[in-house]
């Protein structure tokens, strides 16, 4: 799910929010965001948090925040319910003037 949360979060533009069934899937989910977005453009996070216990690992590119929960730690948070108010896109509607990093992440 792409949340546009810029119009509302000063420090992000976009929330993407993905969720895996077991810490080794999310850790992957999370390595292959790393890479396919370096592929695309040498970028890398600002910052990476929660790799360790991979229940909510967090990926801060600057304009776009990366949410890879475990299921059920997904569920306990409701990020979705929390930024109800915010427009939820589908990746085919990602303006197509959106930074290198919304480009590459629409490639996965």
């Amino acid at each position: 799910m792409v949340l546009e949360v810029g119009q509302v979060l000063a420090i992000v533009d976009w929330f993407v929010i993905t969720s895996a069934s077991n810490p080794r899937q999310a850790r992957t989910i999370a390595e292959q965001v790393e890479e396919q977005l370096r592929l695309h453009d040498g970028s890398g996070p600002l910052r990476t948090e929660g790799v360790d216990d991979a229940r909510w690992i967090l990926l801060d590119y600057g304009d776009i925040a990366v949410h890879v929960f475990l299921d059920e730690t997904r569920t306990y948070y409701d990020l979705e319910r929390l930024w109800a108010d915010v427009a939820r896109l589908d990746w085919s509607e990602l303006p197509e003037e959106t930074s290198p990093t919304t480009t590459a992440l629409r490639g996965l």
